[in-house]
This record gives C-alpha cells, sequence and structure tokens, in this order.
C-alpha cells in the first residue's frame, strides 16, 4: 500500500485528500479531494504516466463516489463495518462515526502488517471535529468506541493539519510527556498525517482521555460523555 498525501488550501483551513495505491495491481482510490484544482493535477499526472488505475473517489463526509449517504453524486454507501478491496492487496472496512456530520464514515485499510485509518474531520492528530450535526454522546463513541477498537498500531490519516493549534488546547488540559513529544514534532514539521498512530492518540489526545482524572479534574466533570462536551466547549471558547 503507498499513500500520497496532497495537500490543499495550506495557510486556510490545510486540508488533504490522500491517494491511496496497490502496490500489486496499481489500482488506487482518492480520498476526500475536496479542491479539484490541486487535486486533479497530480491525478492527471499519476494516471497519464501509468503509475495509478483510478478506480474510485472515498469521502469521509459530505464533500463534493464511494462515501457517506449525502455525498454528492454518490454511488455507494458501505454499511457500518463492511468491506471491500482496493485491487488485491488492500482491505478497506466502512466505521460509520456520525457527529461532524451524520454521515461521517472512517475508512480503516489493512494491507499485510500496515494499517492505516483515514478519519476526515472525526479525529485529528491531538484533537476532534466539531460536533455541527451531533452530540458529545456521538463522539464519544465515535472515539473511543469505534476508533479506539482498532490496533494500536494503526496509522492515523485526518483531513486537516490542526496538530500545533490542537496541541495549544492540549497543554491546557494535560502536560504529561507524550503531550510534550508531540508539541515537539509539531512545531519542528510542517506534516504529521501519517506519523502517529491510534495507540499515540490514546496518550496524548485528551477527547481520548475521558476517564483520565486529569482531564475530568480540568473539566469539573466525571461522566465521559459530559467530559467530551466540556472538553469541546473549551477548545471552541480558545
Amino acid at each position: 500500500m503507498h499513500i500520497k498525501s496532497i495537500p490543499m488550501w495550506v495557510g486556510s483551513s490545510d486540508n488533504y485528500a490522500y491517494l491511496v495505491v496497490d502496490d500489486k495491481s496499481k489500482d488506487a482510490v482518492i480520498v476526500d479531494p475536496a479542491n479539484p484544482e490541486e487535486v486533479a493535477p497530480v491525478l492527471k499526472d499519476q494516471i497519464d504516466s501509468g503509475k495509478i488505475n483510478l478506480t474510485a473517489i472515498v469521502n469521509t463526509h459530505q464533500l463534493q463516489v464511494i462515501g457517506g449517504k449525502d455525498c454528492e453524486a454518490v454511488t455507494k454507501t458501505p454499511g457500518h463495518k463492511e468491506s471491500f478491496k482496493i485491487g488485491q492487496g488492500i482491505t478497506v472496512t466502512a466505521l460509520h462515526t456520525p457527529c461532524h456530520t451524520q454521515d461521517s464514515i472512517c475508512w480503516y485499510m489493512e494491507d499485510g502488517d500496515d494499517r492505516v485509518v483515514f478519519t476526515g474531520d472525526t479525529l485529528f492528530i491531538g484533537g476532534c471535529g466539531r460536533f455541527f450535526e451531533g452530540t458529545p454522546e456521538e463522539m464519544h463513541k465515535a472515539l473511543n468506541s469505534v476508533l479506539a477498537s482498532l490496533p494500536d498500531d494503526t496509522k492515523v490519516y485526518p483531513g486537516h493539519e490542526y496538530t500545533k493549534a490542537n496541541c495549544k488546547f492540549l497543554t491546557t488540559v494535560l502536560q504529561n510527556e507524550a503531550v510534550k513529544k508531540l508539541q515537539s514534532y509539531a512545531e519542528n514539521n510542517r506534516e504529521t498525517q501519517g506519523r502517529f498512530t491510534i495507540g499515540d492518540e490514546k496518550g496524548y489526545n485528551v477527547f481520548m482521555k475521558v476517564e483520565d482524572p486529569t482531564v475530568q479534574k480540568a473539566t469539573g466533570k466525571t461522566d465521559p460523555v459530559d467530559v467530551m462536551g466540556r472538553l469541546r466547549e473549551m477548545k471552541n471558547n480558545m
């Protein structure tokens, strides 16, 4: 499995699209190509040079066609935990994670010992998406039940590069060694996608540590759903 990151709107919303290629067959999908003007030239170069056989667009949520049920021109919405293949080697599993939008889907991909998850606007490195169409209970389930159940060595590919800003918030809630290491990496590297895992997130991402006494003390809450809601409020108000 080969993954090529395509940064979009750098300096403003700092989105990512991802080109995922099966090494054996050259079959490929493009994940979240939200800005065609920046993505299309990359795809054209890859196709014209014979490096890929583009088979599908895979969206994590409402974008402009495999994806959530509200995606424009969607042709298939896999059920929760339903799987399909990219080429010969990559198995893709849909993980429904409604909250940021109600049609949010994270895509877990396996190829041999390689495991990755494309989390859109559900999970960021050191953070999570706003609850535009959902509730704290839904985000708690998405992060701490659905995504937390993935193998710890699963690499995380989010929809935005928000890590520096997320670290500023993390340090107001939790100051453990994991947070310090993430902050150091973010300060010295412009891109953080694919560099951290689900296991890493459990160490520093306060939205995945809602039962941690330090996080609970910072929020003044003890119920995990209440902690999630308060954390989001605190982050929104920064």
